[in-house]
């Protein structure tokens, strides 16, 4: 890894557990989380069946809400600062800015991801559990959060409000996680196919139970390519 972009990611990872950023994400994640894995509603006792298919669904929406809210500052706060500018004058390129801020959320993610493996070991002694579906469900969630974590770079390299990416971030996500899903099952023929095929959801559902498949997997490092490549577009026009 380029020298430059691990250190602008590890000074970002540390600066979320300088502040109480990182705390927050951990506890209310896993509180989310446990709480409708293990305890209310549809849980792992009720369902009476030894997989994480209530976590790994609990566990998409959450990660939906809170992505938005880790990537917000990662740029807009740089420009509203012009700490940006700084750092552009500098030997630093906007590429390597806008990977080692990716990198950062994504190693957040990683680690908050990290403390649910003792649901897996759990789970694991109840009963006979489907370790290919569970890997491939923890696969989908980090798929899935690099390519929300390159949306919302974008939405923060668009501006210097904080507020104002967290709610274009959401806003982007909730037409790729939600409006897709609803319009594609209601449509039928070509229409129909291209927006299931844009649907985060839909291929999110389908890594999850097990089927790892290439077109999935290619969708969601498109999306975050995508993201990250438009990121750059906009932070080089802060120089």
């Amino acid at each position: 890894m380029n020298s430059i972009i691990s250190i602008i990611a590890f000074r970002e990872l540390r600066s979320f557990f300088d502040s109480l950023m990182a705390y927050i994400l951990l506890i209310a994640f896993l509180g989310f989380s446990g709480f409708f894995t293990w305890i209310y509603g549809a849980d792992v006792f009720i369902r009476k069946e030894a997989d994480l298919a209530v976590f790994f669904s609990i566990a998409k929406w959450t990660l939906f809400f809170f992505i938005p809210a880790i990537t917000m500052k990662m740029i807009a706060e740089e420009k509203k600062t012009g700490t940006i500018e700084i750092l552009l004058t500098k030997a630093v390129s906007s590429r390597q800015l806008v990977l080692g801020k990716y990198l950062a959320c994504l190693l957040l993610i990683l680690i908050t991801l990290a403390f649910t493996l003792p649901y897996y070991f759990s789970i694991s002694r109840l009963g006979a559990v489907d370790h290919g579906a569970t890997i491939c469900g923890y696969i989908g969630l980090i798929l899935m959060s690099s390519a929300y974590i390159a949306i919302g770079l974008f939405a923060s390299s668009i501006t210097n409000n904080q507020i104002v990416a967290f709610l274009f971030s959401l806003l982007i996500g909730i037409v790729f996680h939600f409006i897709l899903d609803v319009l594609g099952s209601g449509s039928r023929g070509i229409l129909g196919n291209i927006l299931n095929d844009l649907s985060v959801s839909k291929h999110f559902d389908s890594i999850s139970r097990g089927v790892l498949d290439t077109k999935d997997v290619l969708f969601f490092i498109s999306l975050t390519v995508l993201g990250l490549f438009l990121s750059e577009q906009y932070v080089s026009k802060s120089k």
